[in-house]
């Protein structure tokens, strides 16, 4: 058999999804995967356990997104985070959010998730190719016709791309879809690897690699970008900075780093304090005991490590009190504490990415059918749109949500 009722290219979470959806409403489905196996990507997600999404409402969910996250309206009314749930209750997956807000496999194991998707498709009779990759789209200039892989030609009037973006390239992840789009006329913004670590122009943070420093504010510190910030926690490394809020925040900085060599940023990780309020901490701490050193009350706020290395950067004495420290000194100190200096000055590019930043344009796709107004019978789901969120589950939900508008209103 080589004609189909609708073909997806991409076994992902939004292709798997895509088809199962499709077949429940009596399609015949061939999935395509380049890869010799499928959810690779969904596999490695969240550590290996899978945060599948969070329990946000919908409109706090869509503004983690930024400007074009309303674009998710249509596809979030129909499967949120408790449809989503549901969904998965009903294909033998219990899920849980142990913290309140992250939502995984009780089981806390991505292979769970994979073999209860790969399962049902197979119950449904999705016929699944391996090893498939897409070479052409094939189309009359007005609508689709089929496809073109490596090895068959495969007939069908609507086809659903779920490529993914280029993070983890060593998945699998390399972009297919974007040219695939463009073939047909579909416009794709400029791409930026993005959740990933950063590098630093200082290398102070080196000594400090032993620690996580919870609930770290990070702020650009270019006065057009100073809105762009995050919260999390953070570690620094022998080249730079990662942890949550870096993945986070690298979504803002990958782009930046495109205009300028450079992206200055500061970073306070005391959570919040201001310069005021460190004052009045020294002041208290001072109450406690006779005649504290300078690390010791650097180190009632922060790990050791970095204790130290900030106060090598104030030229503050560990060994003085806060007393027999110079005026200019201190303030140099408090300064620093509240608004610690660092600049971003590279990444490893996609290779280190979890996902991209940019895509196939919004404006192109209808948002309350995943259709293209470019080209009859050609859907688009998931990261391969220009579209993303942060850590936290935010884009597994969009790829199932976004997957399963597709398959249902084709």
């Amino acid at each position: 058999m080589n004609k189909y009722d609708v073909i997806i290219v991409g076994a992902g979470a939004a292709g798997m999804m895509a088809a199962i959806t499709a077949a429940t409403n009596g399609k015949s489905v061939l999935l395509l995967e380049k890869l010799s196996k499928i959810g690779s990507k969904l596999k490695a997600t969240g550590g290996g356990r899978c945060n599948l999404t969070n329990t946000l409402s919908n409109d706090d969910f869509m503004s983690s997104f930024g400007r074009e996250g309303r674009f998710m309206t249509p596809a979030l009314n129909t499967l949120d985070y408790k449809a989503l749930q549901n969904f998965f209750k009903t294909i033998g997956v219990e899920t849980h959010a142990p913290d309140g807000f992250r939502i995984f496999p009780v089981g806390h194991n991505a292979k769970t998730i994979i073999k209860a998707l790969e399962r049902e498709m197979q119950k449904l009779g999705v016929e699944i190719l391996c090893s498939q990759k897409v070479l052409k789209l094939e189309h009359n200039g007005t609508e689709v016709t089929g496809l073109t892989t490596n090895t068959h030609t495969y007939i069908t009037k609507n086809i659903i791309i779920a490529t993914g973006g280029m993070g983890y390239p060593v998945l699998g992840a390399e972009g297919d879809g974007y040219p695939l789009a463009e073939s047909v006329g579909h416009k794709v913004t400029e791409l930026h690897p993005a959740m990933m670590p950063l590098k630093t122009k200082e290398k102070w943070g080196a000594n400090c690699r032993a620690d996580t420093i919870a609930k770290v504010e990070l702020r650009v510190n270019i006065k057009k970008y100073r809105k762009l910030f995050a919260i999390g926690d953070l570690i620094f490394t022998k080249e730079g900075i990662r942890g949550p809020v870096v993945l986070d925040f690298s979504r803002e900085i990958t782009p930046l780093l495109s205009k300028f060599d450079e992206v200055p940023i500061v970073i306070n990780m005391i959570k919040g304090m201001n310069e005021e309020q460190i004052r009045n901490h020294f002041k208290s701490e001072l109450k406690k005991e006779n005649a504290p050193t300078i690390l010791s009350l650097v180190e009632s706020l922060l790990p050791t490590s970095v204790a130290i290395e900030l106060c090598k950067l104030a030229h503050a004495d560990t060994e003085l009190t806060l007393k027999k420290l110079s005026g200019e000194v201190r303030d140099k100190l408090i300064k620093l504490l509240a608004n610690t200096p660092l600049t971003v000055n590279g990444h490893d590019g996609f290779k280190m990415a979890m996902i991209t930043r940019g895509g196939v344009s919004l404006k192109e796709i209808d948002p309350n059918t995943m259709k293209s107004k470019k080209v009859n019978g050609l859907y688009f789901c998931g990261e391969v749109m220009n579209l993303d969120g942060p850590c936290g589950g935010y884009n597994l939900q969009w790829s199932f949500s976004s997957g399963y508008l597709a398959g249902k209103l084709l």
